[in-house]
This record gives structure tokens, sequence and C-alpha cells, in this order.
């Protein structure tokens, strides 16, 4: 009877090949093809909560052990991805809700604050934790990360002495570099005690403590401060701030931001407007929310904020996620000792299932750029971009 009932829900995945080994080890095959991917039942998994939350019971019991996949988890993706009606609902979560700061704080430090020797292990030299700018097919991934972040200072325009401030610094590379490279001062903002105390030590070994600072603060207690800044970046973090409090972050910039000033918001999208995944949201960023673009585009004009640029990274994010999934397995037994095989299985689903959903989901990277009022003083051309 549970095989009977399984079957009837893997019926009824349409445009797919794969099978499907059950518990007492009979093998059903599914579509028309030959199979692309096999489930294997290790343990009982309920059928009742599959077919409520597909994603999440499928999630779960692939970190518990109770499923395996023999196969490309890109194929898991790619089938779901046929079957949205099936997998997931606008009804499975709700838009966020108005959280304390407290626990925006709290949802940052779960994700980021796994420890610097665990990001270390498979991130670059720079400790990007963002969509990196592949030029060629061939650039390491370090090259890569260098040249993201060259290419957002470029479309900043940064000159000499001017003041940049990166909203979620991360390990702090860019505000570093922009020093070194445009001989700004900058300064970062982080939530993240493990990314604050790393970025404080770069600044101190390359002794740039007069020129780079960072501080372990929340954007909107840095706005009530008064400082204001002729240039402004935020990579990777806009998708920590809640929908809630989109009006909060515009604000914030708009406060901080000289007239004139240029901003660079680079940031996972959605086409449309969607509730969060339901196993994301419980084990890889509590809190968090994609946008759509959309979103983010009508929000400009309530602040004054005219767009300038905007550029998608798509496949290059896909990319990023196939650098790093491969030096996560490259580096598999040591996280295992560190965090035992439930995590490794959890970051080997995430890592590999946000790559296929960049290149199969209609999820995408924008980095858009605008101005606080009109400025036309800038450059008319993308030219500066790629000298």
């Amino acid at each position: 009877m549970q095989n009977f009932l399984f079957h009837k829900f893997f019926s009824g995945i349409k445009g797919a090949d794969f099978q499907v080994t059950y518990l007492d080890g009979t093998t059903e095959k599914y579509g028309t093809g030959d199979p692309r991917f096999t489930l294997v039942f290790r343990d009982k998994i309920s059928l009742t909560e599959l077919t409520k939350n597909p994603v999440l019971t499928f999630g779960e019991a692939y970190m518990n052990g109770a499923v395996d996949i023999d196969g490309s988890i890109e194929e898991i993706i790619r089938a779901a991805n046929m079957n949205k009606s099936i997998f997931w609902s606008k009804t499975l979560s709700k838009l966020a809700v108005l959280p304390n700061l407290r626990k925006q704080k709290e949802n940052v430090q779960y994700h980021y604050d796994l420890g610097n020797d665990f990001y270390s292990l498979w991130l670059d030299e720079t400790m990007s934790y963002s969509c990196a700018y592949f030029r060629t097919p061939e650039d390491t991934l370090e090259q890569a990360q260098l040249q993201k972040i060259d290419h957002v200072l470029k479309k900043l325009q940064l000159k000499e002495r001017e003041t940049l401030l990166d909203i979620g610094s991360g390990w702090g590379w860019l505000i570093i570099r922009a020093a070194q490279q445009y001989g700004v001062k900058s300064t970062g903002v982080t939530l993240s005690e493990e990314q604050y105390k790393k970025t404080k030590e770069r600044i101190a070994e390359l002794g740039l403590e007069n020129q780079v600072d960072v501080q372990l603060l929340d954007y909107r207690a840095l706005a009530k401060t008064g400082r204001k800044f002729d240039k402004i970046s935020s990579v990777g973090m806009f998708e920590h701030v809640e929908q809630a409090y989109y009006p909060d972050f515009m604000k914030s910039v708009q406060t901080m931001l000289k007239d004139q000033g240029l901003m660079l918001l680079h940031t996972i999208t959605h086409p449309t407007e969607e509730p969060s995944d339901p196993w994301i949201e419980k084990y890889i960023f509590p809190g968090g929310y994609i946008p759509s673009f959309r979103e983010i585009i009508q929000l400009l004009p309530e602040y004054d904020f005219h767009l300038i640029d905007a550029e998608s990274l798509r496949l290059h994010y896909a990319k990023t996620l196939d650098n790093w999934a491969e030096r996560f397995e490259n580096h598999v037994e040591t996280v295992k000792g560190m965090y035992g095989e439930r995590f490794v299985r959890m970051w080997r689903l995430y890592l590999n299932a946000a790559a296929a959903s960049f290149r199969l989901s209609g999820l995408n990277i924008h980095q858009i750029l605008f101005s606080k009022g009109l400025n036309n003083n800038l450059e008319i051309t993308r030219d500066y971009m790629y000298r």
C-alpha cells in the first residue's frame, strides 16, 4: 500500500525520466526514456509530509540519509522545475513578517558564523562568498572573484579620496581593494562576528588602518550617525533584508549617500515575487527573502534614485556555485569531522541545487547601479567598465 501511494505521487511528475528504488527493494521507472537519476529509499518517509511540502520533506530526507541520490542533483532540480505546481506552492510559506533586530542578527550569524575555518576550506583566497565574474571559462575562482570586485568598483567610478561604504562587507576584500586600487577611504559594516574579526586582521596585516575601517554594526544604526558617503555598495547582502524592511534599507541608503552619489546593489533575484523556499528558509538562510527584479526597480523612484545600469550575472553564479561545490567535496572529510555527515549532506544539496537553479529555474542575479538624484557627470557608455 505504501509503495502504491508513493507510486501515485511520483507518477504525477511529468516530463522527467527517473526511477525509484523502494524500501522493499523493488524499482519503478517513471517517464518515457532512460532514467536520468534514481532515488533510493533507505528509511521510511512520511507520504503525508511529502505531498504537503515536497521540497522541505525531500531535503530533510536526504540530509537524514532516508533517501539517496544516484545521479546528478541537477537532474532532480530540472524535474522539480518542470513540475513547479507540485513542488512549490504560494501557500508553502508566508512572505516575511517583521522580526526584531536581534533576530535579524541571529539569522545572519546562523549562516556566516559557522566559522572562518569552514569557509576558508572551499572559498577562494579573498574569502568572497558571492557571485564571481568569469571573463573566460578557464578563469580560476580567485581570478573571477577579484574580477567581480573590480567590476563593482569600476561601475562605481571611484575617485581618489572619495568615501565608500560597503553594506554587508563579508570578509572585507572589496573595501581593502577599493583602498588599494583607488585611494579611497572605505568602510564596511557586517553583523557577523567571524567576518568582522577576519576583516580587522586583514586590515592590520596590510597596514591600512588609516584608510580602511570595518564595524560590527547594523547599517541602520550607521545611518543614524549622520555619516555620508560618496559611493555605496552592497554585494550579496540584500537577500538577508526581509521584504518588510525594504523601505528601511532604501531610506538608510538615501540618508547615507551624498547627492549625486552612486549605489551598486548586487543581489539574487526572482522573475516574480515568490515565498521563500521552505528548506532553504529552515536550514540555510533563516529569515532570507529573494526579491523580484521589478520589486527593486519600482522602489527606486520613491527615494529619488535613478537607474543607470542593470546587468544579469546568472550564469556566472551557476559557475561560481559549481566551483564551490567541487571545492567543498575536495574537503568533505574535514567538514564531516567538524560538523558531521548530516551537515555535509545538507551543504552538498544546497550548493548543487543552487547551481542548478541558476541554470534552470529563472533564478537570477543582478548588479543594479543607481544615483541619488540626477548625475550628469558620469560616463555615458559602458566602455569604462572594460578598460
